[in-house]
């Protein structure tokens, strides 16, 4: 058989489980054992299973649980809930207030979590009802909890960033602070479109009525609630920064000023304990099974010779290198209708990083146009998970057709910020250029 007709064959059976249901990892894996035994024989599989334990002993992937569970103590500690309260204290009297604290908590809690889930689930739970009591119209407000949860992806500490940067073989430091810049540029396009349309249109998000009730000590005194996130924030990103941890080790500081700060929430217990365990456990553990999968697909890919394959198909092509980074980006929103980032991250990179070197493109600077694209393809219909996560918090009477509505232009939003990415490269890549190495 040819290189081409079996690579044909991979990606039909791939999809073709895909939609039968199949859970990514197992379809990864076993398409792998499969066509591993059949190319090569059984006695191949001892090369598989040596470049998975290679794998699977990466130091950098010791961060993912880190992360994983400085998220959860966060969210399970009250303070999510006591940063809301004090966002909804200053942002009264802006067009939109609600909303536009509810884009600068989300923007918080990725700094301090790196989790969308978290994101979303909180500001679905605690946001959500507030916005809809106070008459916020149904789309504005789920667009904005759905969106505002996504920063997760590209403002560290991430953990897709660290799955990026290990597939990748890139410098998990770098990339995170990369990130920072474009998840602001994101989170101000969210807050400008926020502000215009209730300037515009007040009756969309309506200023509370009870605003003189308001005093200003009560709002000074909530800033308490900014301290502890703070303190998370610099401990994590300015460890990194000024070089003085490793993503890793920055993780590990992270972990520790959560469990403080759960323990002065008085939040502190076994019941937290036990939750936290399961969640890292369950998070975890379905990453790390996606990546062995994926991992030994793409070996197969590579040993028929797939990634050359596609290589000599871009370089016989005479389109201009811009047009085929397009066309990249448009196959990673496309596959996010259907897979999850890390899967796609698992898949594509390895496929795509040799075609950007061909290109000449700035491999850094692309890693963050891709977390971009993850990030547009997570609230993408149909099957973008931010938006199941925020189906399980919805009211009654609000279906998925408002959430998809609702999503659209915050959609928009992100591919203006993906082309301003493009466009203005120095916005991605002057900030890693200063950290101290």
């Amino acid at each position: 058989m040819t290189s081409e007709f079996v690579l044909v064959i991979m990606f039909a059976s791939l999809v073709g489980l895909l939609l039968t249901g199949v859970p990514l990892a197992f379809t990864l894996g076993s398409l792998a054992l499969l066509f591993t035994v059949t190319l090569w024989g059984p006695a191949a599989l001892a090369v598989t299973v040596l470049n998975l334990f290679d794998t699977m002993r990466s130091e950098s992937l010791l961060a993912i649980p880190l992360y994983v569970m400085m998220a959860s103590v966060l969210q399970r500690s009250g303070v999510i809930e006591s940063l809301y309260r004090a966002m909804e204290l200053w942002s009264r009297r802006l067009p939109g207030g609600l909303a536009v604290g509810t884009i600068a908590i989300c923007t918080i809690i990725a700094a301090m979590t790196g989790i969308v889930g978290a994101a979303v689930a909180a500001m679905g739970m605690l946001a959500l009802p507030s916005m809809l009591k106070r008459n916020y119209q149904p789309e504005l407000a789920i667009g904005t909890i759905c969106a505002g949860g996504t920063l997760g992806i590209l403002i560290p500490p991430s953990v897709i960033t660290i799955v990026y940067a290990v597939t990748a073989q890139a410098s998990i430091g770098q990339m995170f602070i990369a990130g920072v810049v474009p998840g602001l540029l994101l989170a101000s396009l969210y807050i400008g479109y926020i502000v215009l349309r209730a300037a515009l249109n007040p009756s969309i998000a309506p200023r509370p009525a009870d605003e003189g009730d308001i005093t200003w000590a009560m709002r000074l005194s909530a800033l308490k609630s900014l301290i502890l996130p703070m303190l998370i924030i610099v401990g994590v990103l300015g460890t990194i920064y000024m070089g003085i941890a490793t993503p890793t080790e920055a993780a590990a500081v992270g972990v520790a000023l959560a469990f403080i700060s759960a323990l002065i929430e008085k939040r502190l217990g076994w019941e937290l304990l036990r939750g936290v365990g399961t969640d890292v456990v369950k998070v975890t553990t379905m990453i790390l099974w996606i990546t062995i999968g994926a991992r030994a697909f793409v070996a197969i890919f590579t040993g028929t010779g797939g990634a050359d394959f596609l290589l000599g198909f871009i370089q016989d092509l005479e389109a201009n290198r811009w047009v085929v980074l397009a066309v990249m980006l448009m196959i990673l929103f496309f596959l996010g209708m259907f897979l999850d980032e890390i899967g796609i991250i698992l898949l594509c990179v390895p496929v795509f990083l040799p075609v950007i070197d061909f290109l000449g493109f700035d491999r850094l600077w692309f890693g963050i146009l891709f977390l971009v694209s993850a990030q547009m393809a997570y609230i993408s219909p149909p099957f973008g998970y931010t938006l199941f996560y925020m189906k399980g918090v919805l009211p009654a009477g609000i279906g998925m057709g408002t959430v998809y509505r609702a999503i659209i232009p915050f959609m928009l939003l992100q591919a203006l910020g993906i082309l301003i990415c493009a466009l203005f490269p120095e916005l991605v890549l002057w900030l890693p250029k200063s950290m101290i190495q």
